[in-house]
C-alpha cells in the first residue's frame, strides 16, 4: 500500500493487545488512519472489560522482584533502544498522529529522557531516617521509612504524544517495582504497543507491563473500577478525567487534563526582545501540532507594544512550512483528524464575527491545518476560552496593567502553566506569584520542563497531583515505617 509522500510502501500493522506474556487478538478490529491521508495503516483489537479484568488480575498477583540494579538496566536498555529504533518509531508516529517528521523525531529524544532518569532514580534509596532522641520523651530509637510497590497501576493515556505519555506512566512504573495495564487512545495505540515490545526486549517480565486496547465504552469502566486497581493515572480531556474521580472511589489517582496556556508579553520589550517573544509564540503554539496540553493557546501581548509585536508573530507563522508530515522539511503536519481541524478553524471564524482579524490563513485541507494567526482576539471568545488544540496562534490585546493582565490569564477553567517574558525581575516575580498555575516559565514557552522536573495543574487542568519522574515514582508506592533500637542515638 503506498503513502502519499512517503516515498516507500507502508506495511499495514496488525497489532495485538499484550497480556501476560502472549499476544491476543479479537475478531473486531479498531483502525489506526494517518490522518494526511485518511487512509488505514494498521489495526488493534477492540478489546471489552474480559480482556482488562484478565490483565489486572495478572498483574495484581505478578510480585516483582527486580533489583534495583536490574530496574535501572532495564530501564537504560530501553531507552537505548528507542534510540536505535529512532527513525521507525517516528516513521510511526507521524501515521499514526499526523505530527511532522521533526516533531516526532523530538518526542522519541524526550522519551529517552524519561527512561534515563528513571534509570538513575531507581538506584537512589528513597528511604529517611528519623532519630528518636529528638524530644522529650526521647528514646534511643531510630525511625526508617522504605517505599513499597502498589497491587496494580491502571494506565489511560492520550493520543498526542503516542510515545512520551507512556513512557511517563511506565518508566516510574518500572523504577518502582510495580505491575502496570496501559489502555492506550483508540487513536494512537501502536506506539504504546511497540513500546512494550521495546521493554520486553530490555528485560521487562511481560506482567509489569500490558497494554488492552478497544472502545471507551467496552473497556473504559473496567480501567476505572476494577478491584485489584490501587492507582489510576490518566492523561486526557476534562469530561473524562471528572468521571475518572468520581468512579474511582477510594483508589488513588493522578489526572492529567486540559490546558488553555497564555504565552504574556509585557510592555518592557525592545524591538530585539519582542522578536525573541514573537518566536517562543509562534514555536509554543504550533509544536505538535499545537497538540499539547502545555501548548502557547493564547498570546497576552501589553496594548502599548503590540502594534510592534504582532508583525513578528506574522512572519514567523508566514515561515513556517507546513504539509506532508512525511517531508524531513516540514516544520508543522496535521491535527489527530479532520473533525478537529474542522472544529479549531470554525472557532476562528467565530472570533471574527466576534471582532477578531485573521491575519493569515492559507487555507485548510482535511486535517492539515495552518498556523493561522488571529489578532484582536476578544478574550472572552471560545477560541482562547477553551482548550484549542490545534496550531492557531490567537493574539489577544491586553490592558498595559499587570493586575488586570493576571485576571484576564485566570478568567479561564484551566490552570495548567504559563510563560511570561519580560526583563523586570519584580514584574516577572509578581506573575509566578499571581497566575493561578501548576508552572510559570519566564522567557520560555509554558510547556518547557525536563523530564525529572514536578508537572501537573490545578483547576480543571488536574487534581495538584505533579507528575515527572521523580513525582510519579512518589506517587506510585507506599510508605511504610519501621523502627529499630539504636543505643546512643
Amino acid at each position: 500500500m503506498s503513502m502519499d509522500g512517503a516515498g516507500d510502501m507502508i506495511e499495514l500493522r496488525h497489532e495485538g493487545m499484550r497480556i501476560g506474556g502472549e499476544q491476543v487478538f479479537t475478531d473486531a478490529v479498531i483502525e489506526v488512519r494517518y490522518p494526511f491521508t485518511n487512509e488505514v495503516v494498521g489495526t488493534v483489537p477492540a478489546g471489552d472489560a474480559s480482556h482488562a479484568r484478565r490483565a489486572f488480575k495478572i498483574a495484581a498477583g505478578y510480585k516483582p522482584t527486580l533489583s534495583r540494579y536490574e530496574r535501572a538496566q532495564i530501564l537504560t536498555r530501553a531507552g537505548e533502544l528507542i534510540g536505535q529504533k529512532r527513525d521507525w518509531l517516528a516513521k510511526w508516529l507521524v501515521l499514526e498522529l499526523g505530527i511532522c517528521h521533526q516533531h516526532a523525531i523530538y518526542e522519541t529524544k524526550r522519551a529517552q529522557d524519561v527512561f534515563g532518569f528513571a534509570a538513575q532514580m531507581a538506584m537512589v534509596d528513597d528511604g529517611q531516617i528519623f532519630s528518636c532522641d529528638l524530644t522529650h520523651n526521647g528514646k534511643e530509637r531510630k525511625i526508617y521509612t522504605k517505599r513499597e510497590p502498589v497491587r496494580a497501576i491502571s494506565a489511560i493515556t492520550p493520543f498526542n504524544h503516542p510515545l512520551n505519555m507512556v513512557a511517563h506512566k511506565i518508566a516510574p512504573s518500572v523504577a518502582t517495582n510495580n505491575c502496570m495495564v496501559c489502555k492506550p487512545t483508540e487513536l494512537t495505540p501502536l506506539t504504546a504497543i511497540a513500546l512494550a515490545d521495546i521493554l520486553y526486549e530490555a528485560g521487562l517480565p511481560p506482567e509489569m507491563f500490558q497494554i488492552v486496547t478497544g472502545w471507551p465504552k467496552d473497556i473504559g469502566e473496567e480501567m476505572m473500577v476494577n478491584e485489584h486497581i490501587d492507582i489510576i493515572t490518566f492523561t486526557g480531556g476534562v469530561p473524562v478525567g471528572k468521571l475518572i474521580a468520581s468512579k474511582a472511589g477510594y483508589k488513588r489517582v493522578a489526572l492529567e487534563l486540559g490546558g488553555n496556556d497564555p504565552l504574556i508579553v509585557l510592555n518592557d520589550l525592545d524591538d530585539a526582545d519582542l522578536d525573541k517573544a514573537a518566536t517562543i509564540a509562534v514555536a509554543g503554539a504550533t509544536g505538535n501540532s499545537g497538540q499539547r496540553c502545555t501548548a502557547v493557546k493564547r498570546i497576552l501581548v501589553q496594548e502599548s507594544i503590540a502594534d510592534r509585536f504582532v508583525p513578528l508573530v506574522l512572519e514567523k507563522a508566514r515561515a513556517l512550512k507546513h504539509g506532508d508530515p512525511m517531508d524531513p522539511k516540514t516544520q508543522l503536519g496535521c491535527v489527530i483528524h479532520e473533525q478537529a481541524a474542522e472544529l479549531f478553524e470554525q472557532r476562528v471564524f467565530e472570533a471574527e464575527k466576534q471582532g477578531a482579524k485573521i491575519l493569515y490563513h492559507p487555507g485548510r485541507q482535511g486535517a492539515l491545518l495552518p498556523p493561522i494567526v488571529v489578532d484582536h482576539v476578544p478574550h472572552g471568545s471560545d477560541l482562547v476560552m477553551e482548550e484549542t488544540f490545534g496550531p492557531i496562534v490567537p493574539i489577544v490585546r491586553v490592558p498595559d496593567d499587570d493586575a488586570e493582565v493576571m485576571r484576564i490569564s485566570n478568567a479561564t477553567p484551566f490552570g495548567l502553566s504559563s510563560g511570561v517574558c519580560t526583563n523586570d525581575l519584580n514584574r516577572a516575580i509578581a506573575y509566578i506569584n499571581g497566575l493561578d498555575v501548576g508552572t510559570c516559565n519566564i522567557w520560555e514557552q509554558p510547556g518547557y520542563r525536563i523530564e525529572m522536573s514536578p508537572f501537573g495543574g490545578i483547576k480543571d487542568s488536574g487534581n495538584g497531583v505533579k507528575e515527572g519522574v521523580q513525582e510519579a515514582m512518589k506517587f506510585f508506592t507506599n510508605v511504610k515505617t519501621y523502627s529499630l533500637p539504636w543505643p546512643g542515638a
